[in-house]
C-alpha cells in the first residue's frame, strides 16, 4: 500500500485533474493513485496515516454533492461514511478549487469544511497557504490570516497552478516524510 492516500471530490473534472497532477510527480509506493470519494470505502481510506484531499467550492459556499446539482456522490455523501472516525495521528492536506471573481463571498469555503472535519475528528491539518495573489471577500478557508490548504482558482488564474502545487508540495513534504 502507498504511503499516502490521495482522494478528492469533483463535479466538472478539474479537482480531478489537479489531484492526477498531484500524483504524476511521486511513485506508486508513495502515493495512492489519485481517487474520487465516491469510489472508496471507509475502510479504504482509513488505512492511510497521511492524507491529502481536494475539493471544489460549488454554487455559494457548498461541497460538492448530489444537493448541489452533481451528476454523482461526492464530498457531501461520503463525510457522513467516515464521521465516526477517529483522525487523531493522521497528517492531512488539503487543496481546494474556487472562483475568486464570480463567488468572492465563499471562496473556497468547501475546502473549509473539510478543515473543521477533520480537525474536529483529530487530523493535524498541514499546507496552510497564503492569501497573497487572491481577491475575494471572505473565506471559511482562511483560519489565522491563511488558507487551510492549497488555493486554486482555475477559472481566473489557471496559469499560476503549475506554480502554486509545486511550491505547496515542497511546503508539505517534511510533514509527510517525502524529499522533493
Amino acid at each position: 500500500m502507498a504511503k499516502i492516500g490521495l482522494f478528492f471530490g469533483s463535479n466538472t473534472g478539474k479537482t480531478r485533474k489537479v489531484a492526477k497532477s498531484i500524483k504524476k510527480r511521486f511513485d506508486d509506493e508513495t502515493m495512492s493513485d489519485a481517487v474520487n470519494v465516491n469510489r472508496v470505502s471507509a475502510e479504504d481510506f482509513a488505512q492511510y496515516q497521511f492524507l491529502i484531499l481536494g475539493t471544489p467550492t460549488l454554487g455559494e459556499g457548498e461541497l460538492p454533492g448530489l444537493s448541489s446539482d452533481c451528476e454523482n456522490e461526492s464530498w457531501e455523501e461520503f463525510l457522513p461514511k467516515i464521521e465516526g472516525l477517529d483522525f487523531s495521528g493522521k497528517t492531512v492536506a488539503l487543496f481546494g478549487l474556487g472562483d475568486q471573481v464570480g463567488y468572492p463571498e465563499n471562496f473556497l469555503d468547501a475546502m473549509g469544511e473539510l478543515h473543521s472535519f477533520f480537525t474536529e475528528r483529530g487530523a493535524k491539518v498541514v499546507g496552510a497557504w497564503s492569501t497573497d495573489g487572491y481577491e475575494f471577500e471572505g473565506s471559511t478557508a482562511v483560519v489565522d490570516g491563511k488558507f487551510v490548504g492549497l488555493a486554486l482558482d482555475l477559472d481566473n488564474q489557471s496559469g499560476k497552478t503549475d506554480e502554486r502545487v509545486a511550491a505547496w508540495l515542497a511546503q508539505i513534504a517534511p510533514e509527510f516524510g517525502l524529499s522533493l
